[in-house]
């Protein structure tokens, strides 16, 4: 019957909470997951795209300036010597001094240029045989390369410039420039002979592949030192092809090589011997990190919806039918029955924790008629005035760990007389830590519970921010200290006097200070982002293993003053970036208040306050409302 009455109450659940749990987060991960690695894999892919064409292309530039810096250089000094002959012909024709003369500015040309093997003039050759000899090659190959670009030469005495590929007579990487010579009234042609080791350094091989190709397509420089030595052609290039078409100088685009490869392809037009620099890169190359980000993305997806899905049927399993309970009690509260017992006792966290709320919410509630006392002296005296104020404050927020257990054993121990004993042994907690705040100059918010709010650089300050946020740790230090000194004199296993261990979170920033409440009651108190930013900075104790937490605001101000280590970084509800968090091991200069213990490291800290270290990849600081995520390397 009871039974009955209890289902009337709480009414037929139409729709169950662990169905609608599971709809609404499968929901939400396939939206927010989908359109984040949809929008992710596009809008990085677009980005990747103009940062690898802009790459290209600034690459293929660079490669085709440096050709054409080479090749004038090579052509100037050659044009240079071959003057400077003429000159010295011309002005003592027929003297055996002359040879001399000419053989010496020769010499001199090749120490000065020892890439250059040869210059070739109609059928008289200035030979480097330093060249051949290091090179271990043979001079009559110039012969044997004559005949072979004969057409070539032919077409430099008709006026043309051509660069060509020498390397397979040579046997080592050498190309010819051949451009035309006028000596007096005959037409002729020039032939230089230089080593490509030079050009080679613009256009080394790496994921952006650069070549040189002269008109007809014959490949002069390329990172494939085998198709160099094989004389290979590239007309049948699709980018070649283009190339030759097009009027543009410089010109990029993307395209699909002869092997069916999508490559970002750029060329430039060289202004000598219609040389053509190349340089290309692969699509996929460029594109493989966010493909394989994109799929790794999908796999994950399946995994946490699927894990989710466990996940909350199971939870749900574990909260529904407490809540189905719970709905009863508050149906016969809101009927009038405010002292009436739950219909049921239940031995789970759940039950327990509403029997000892129902206890404790007395004596929990009178500490918040007397906070504040000093700053209601204050205000009588004219010393605050009515209205907010904008101040540079820092905030503090402590809490007793493991406080509902704690509570229900005292409960379960003591029954009827739980009450006075926890007001007994939270009014000795509250009073040691009121003293820590006291002596630094800070003020006593409220009392929310087991935890405390206090504040610096509000109603008080020490006259600066850095200051007021030193004090404030100091304070937490020094609570660190008392409750270590209070818990060495409780008896091990004192039901009446448990050991107490608790979390400190401390923020600094602008809050909005002043007289908040009704006329029947009010306090003075801070608002703002820095206050929320501190309590949720202090729940984060537990999880992380720590018992002092400031956050990157507050280390700011004091870190040269303390002994600190980073926490992960951790993603707060309502905050764009991930908030720095930092463990506060010590001062860095010891007080005569808090010289002992002095740890140096959390290790040692943890060692010494009995903190187990956490496995931060496992942790999840709120698995209820999801406010927070630890974020880890």
């Amino acid at each position: 019957m009871a039974k009955k009455k209890e289902e009337t109450r709480a009414g037929k659940v139409r729709y169950p909470i662990g169905i609608k749990l599971v709809i609404i987060i499968v929901f939400l991960l396939l939206i927010s997951l989908g359109a984040i690695t949809a929008l992710v894999s596009v809008m990085v892919s677009q980005d990747l795209q103009i940062t690898a064409e802009d790459n290209n292309f600034t690459i293929n530039q660079r490669s085709a300036a440096q050709a054409e810096n080479t090749l004038r250089a090579i052509r100037s000094n050659a044009l240079m010597l071959l003057d400077s002959l003429k000159v010295v012909s011309d002005l003592r024709s027929g003297d055996r001094r002359v040879t001399d003369l000419s053989r010496q500015l020769a010499d001199f040309y090749f120490e000065r240029n020892q890439d250059m093997a040869a210059i070739v003039i109609g059928n008289q050759a200035l030979v480097n045989q330093g060249f051949f000899q290091r090179n271990e090659i043979e001079p009559v190959l110039i012969d044997e390369f004559l005949d072979r670009s004969a057409p070539a030469v032919e077409r430099a005495r008709g006026g043309e410039t051509e660069l060509l590929n020498a390397a397979p007579v040579f046997g080592i990487p050498v190309l010819a420039l051949l451009f035309p010579w006028a000596d007096g009234d005959n037409q002729g042609a020039v032939m230089l002979i230089f080593s490509a080791e030079g050009l080679s350094d613009a256009f080394g091989s790496s994921v952006n592949a650069s070549v040189l190709i002269n008109h007809a397509g014959d490949i002069l420089i390329h990172w494939d030192h085998e198709l160099v030595m094989a004389g290979a052609n590239m007309l049948k290039d699709p980018l070649v092809q283009l190339l030759q078409e097009s009027r543009e100088q410089n010109f990029q685009t993307l395209y699909t090589d002869l092997e069916g490869n999508r490559q970002f392809g750029a060329f430039r037009k060289l202004g000598i011997a219609g040389v053509v620099a190349i340089t290309t890169v692969e699509s996929r190359v460029v594109f493989e990190g966010i493909t394989a980000t994109t799929r790794r993305n999908v796999f994950l997806t399946g995994a946490v919806l699927f894990i989710s899905i466990l996940f909350i049927w199971f939870f749900s399993k574990t909260i529904s039918a407490p809540l189905r309970r719970l709905t009863v009690a508050a149906g016969e509260i809101e009927e009038g029955q405010f002292e009436a017992p739950l219909p049921e006792k239940r031995r789970d966290e759940i039950g327990l924790l509403s029997e000892s709320f129902v206890k404790m919410s007395h004596a929990l509630g009178i500490f918040g008629r007397f906070t504040n006392r000093e700053i209601a002296v204050r205000a009588m005296r004219g010393e605050i005035l009515p209205g907010g104020e904008a101040k540079k404050a820092t905030i503090f927020f402590s809490d007793i760990r493991g406080f509902t257990a704690t509570s229900e054993n005292f409960t379960n121990t003591f029954g009827a007389g739980a009450s006075d004993k926890i007001v007994v042994w939270l009014n000795e907690y509250f009073t040691h830590m009121v003293e820590c705040v006291e002596k630094t100059n800070g003020v006593v918010d409220k009392y929310i519970g087991d935890s405390v709010m206090a504040h610096w650089g509000t109603a008080y300050t020490s006259g600066s921010a850095e200051h007021d946020a030193l004090n404030c740790v100091r304070t937490a230090l020094l609570m660190r200290v008392a409750l270590l000194e209070m818990n060495r004199r409780r008896g091990p296993g004192d039901p009446a006097n448990p050991i107490i261990r608790i979390g400190c979170g401390i923020d600094s920033g602008i809050v909005t200070v002043g007289q908040i409440g009704s006329p029947q009651r009010m306090e003075y108190t801070a608002i703002g982002d820095a206050v929320n930013l501190a309590s949720r900075t202090e729940s984060l104790n537990k999880p992380l293993g720590t018992d002092i937490l400031i956050t990157e605001n507050t280390w700011e101000l004091v870190n040269r003053h303390l002994i600190t280590e980073e926490m992960p970084p951790v993603t707060i509800k309502g905050k764009e970036k991930p908030v720095r968090l930092f463990a506060v091991v010590n001062l860095r200069v010891v007080k005569d208040d808090v010289e002992q213990p002095y740890p140096r490291t959390l290790a040692e800290l943890r060692d010494m306050l009995g903190i187990e270290t956490p496995e931060l990849n496992a942790v999840n600081v709120n698995a209820e409302d999801l406010k927070y995520k630890i974020k880890s390397d």
